[in-house]
């Protein structure tokens, strides 16, 4: 190799050594006749000095940021109140006494630092810039420990790491399928796998016991922060197992993780919620823990007040909740209104409010509630001076949708949320099936394959919505980072399961004939998930943005500014394909 040392590593103990760096001028100073150049790679920033002595002393001053140079010279002990403590090579320099220029640079379009941020267009246009940056170079560097982490704990319990296809049979699994054409089977398709799922459970089937897989995982969805049409999950099946055993599992794993990668030891078990508590408590299936504020049930109460309202929402079967924000009944109007349209957003009809002063519970509303039941409304909110309650009265799925939402955002307001924080907690016992009012037609809430509660298989064909799954999700911060189940291993009842969704046996037979074919022959009970990788190194380096630990992600329109993709397709492709387009292009 050119070089002896890379630009984080020089120390006090180096001085006179001679030396050889390689890297990219991150700045240049011209300090009275001496040249100083802050030389960066991956690992740091070390500062080089030419003298006007230095042969090389004219080409210096040509230097620019981001020219790739080659430089050897002398490691020197930095003058005494020159050192930069915020550097690890701070104390050091090299005096340079030879110089290559490897590669010349345009000005660049954006920073390579961390403290200008260009626009997302930009950072992904010109990807291999913003790539450099000592920020989104740790980034990665964190992904690849936390791979090596994961890989570690598998190895270490018995996994193999086996990879699975990546042209594979289309099958429905909530999204949409990015399709590839054959060429040598004119007019049929490959799909990109959405996850390795049955593939997996074929494995289990296989004997393999213990499987796992570092998988990239495609779908064609509309994208948000933590949605890009490719990530990345940290994807395993056990045999013989249980849903605890499982669960124990992915709890060592992301601890293992956690420490091995950013130094954060997780001691506590990870506290567990069925669904129905989780939504009772949280409004949501998705629960940040590191807060309280949860939601509370006032309905016997505002059953007993004379605010229509409250009461024509419990007489038409739905709920009426409050969320105790402690301290805020100096929330001015504009407060209020700002948190009405959230609800709104979730289809809220409204936010009704009530301030605790000294004078007891002061609202436009509280004339409908008589004395007793204020008190009554006092102590099972244990409201205090100076809180106040909000309330949402609507059917039962707004109601927590909406809490849920205006939980969340009253933490951020609150600053209740340490961003350093990790709480992980387990949610379970799901509901199967999820009615699909749109299209009125049952839907699996996770995915067909989980095994329903043995108690509940009765409920099957009489009443699908009373069937729960053995399925548990883990959640990190508020963000769901893996679904789990039980998997269905008896072809009949795989058939009952997917006729309540609408699928006849000829559809099963065609779209997952071979799964439902290798359970004939003794295939073992089985389960496993699939973790978020992405989301997971986007929440430890403090971020929903998983673009910020994906090297070349895409923008919020599925493409790829750096390399143009999607592109227009070739004609000499198309005739290969046997493919004809049926488009008329947008005029330009």
């Amino acid at each position: 190799m050119n070089r002896t040392h890379n630009c984080g590593e020089l120390r006090k103990q180096d001085v006179n050594k001679k030396v050889t760096l390689c890297g990219w001028v991150h700045s240049r100073r011209d300090h009275g006749g001496v040249i100083f150049v802050d030389l960066r790679d991956r690992f740091g920033i070390t500062q080089i000095v030419f003298n006007p002595d230095c042969k090389y002393f004219s080409d210096a001053e040509k230097l620019r940021r981001e020219f790739c140079i080659e430089v050897s010279g002398i490691v020197k002990t930095r003058k005494k109140n020159m050192e930069n403590p915020n550097l690890a090579t701070g104390e050091i320099e090299v005096l340079i006494d030879d110089l290559t220029v490897l590669n010349s640079s345009e000005v660049p379009p954006l920073e390579v630092d961390d403290r200008i941020i260009a626009s997302d267009d930009i950072r992904l246009k010109y990807r291999y810039l913003d790539l450099r940056r000592p920020v989104m170079q740790r980034n990665l560097a964190l992904r690849h420990k936390a791979a090596q982490a994961a890989r570690e704990y598998f190895n270490n319990h018995g996994f193999l790491e086996i990879e699975t296809p990546f042209l594979v049979r289309s099958t429905p699994e909530g999204a949409r399928d990015y399709v590839v054409p054959s060429r040598v089977s004119p007019g049929k398709i490959y799909a990109l796998p959405q996850s390795p799922q049955l593939y997996k459970q074929t494995l289990m089937i296989s004997g393999f016991d213990r499987y796992y897989q570092i998988a990239r995982c495609l779908r064609d969805e509309d994208l948000r922060a933590d949605r890009q049409p490719e990530h990345t999950q940290l994807d395993f099946e056990m045999s013989f197992v249980t849903a605890k055993d499982i669960m124990e599992f992915v709890e060592g794993l992301l601890k293992h993780i956690l420490k091995k990668t950013i130094g954060v030891d997780i001691k506590d078990k990870f506290p567990v919620y069925t669904y129905k508590e989780a939504m009772e408590r949280f409004g949501t299936d998705k629960p940040d823990i590191r807060f309280s504020l949860e939601l509370i049930d006032i309905g016997e109460i505002a059953k007993q007040s004379d605010f229509a309202v409250f009461k024509s929402a419990i007489d038409a079967g739905g709920r009426v909740k409050c969320i105790n924000a402690k301290n805020c009944a100096n929330f001015s109007r504009k407060d209020i209104e700002e948190l009405t349209e959230l609800v709104g957003i979730y289809k809220a009809k409204g936010l009704a409010w009530m301030k605790i002063t000294e004078n007891g519970l002061e609202s436009s509303i509280v004339k409908f509630f008589s004395k007793k039941v204020q008190k009554q409304l006092i102590k099972l909110t244990n409201a205090e001076k100076g809180d106040l309650l909000l309330f949402v009265a609507d059917k039962e799925k707004i109601v927590h949708t909406a809490l849920g939402e205006l939980r969340n955002e009253l933490a951020k307001r609150l600053k209740l949320v340490n961003p350093k924080e990790f709480k992980f907690c387990w949610v379970t016992d799901y509901p199967l099936f999820a009615w699909n009012e749109d299209e009125q037609r049952w839907e699996p809430e996770h995915h067909m394959f989980s095994m329903p509660k043995k108690e509940h298989f009765k409920y099957l064909e009489t009443d699908p919505g009373k069937v729960q799954g053995d399925l548990f999700d883990v959640v990190l911060n508020g963000i769901e980072l893996g679904s789990g189940s039980i998997r269905i291993t008896q072809p009949e009842l795989q058939r009952r399961v997917m006729n309540v969704i609408g699928m006849t046996d000829e559809e099963a037979n065609k779209k997952f004939g071979f799964l439902l074919n290798a359970y004939r022959y003794g295939g073992p009970p089985h389960g496993g998930m699939g973790l978020g990788f992405d989301r997971l190194l986007a929440l430890m380096i403090g971020t929903n943005d998983i673009r910020e630990v994906i090297a070349f992600p895409k923008n919020k329109a599925a493409e790829c500014p750096m390399d143009g993709s999607p592109s227009e397709w070739d004609p000499h492709q198309l005739r290969e394909l046997r493919l004809r387009l049926d488009i008329i292009k947008k005029r330009s």
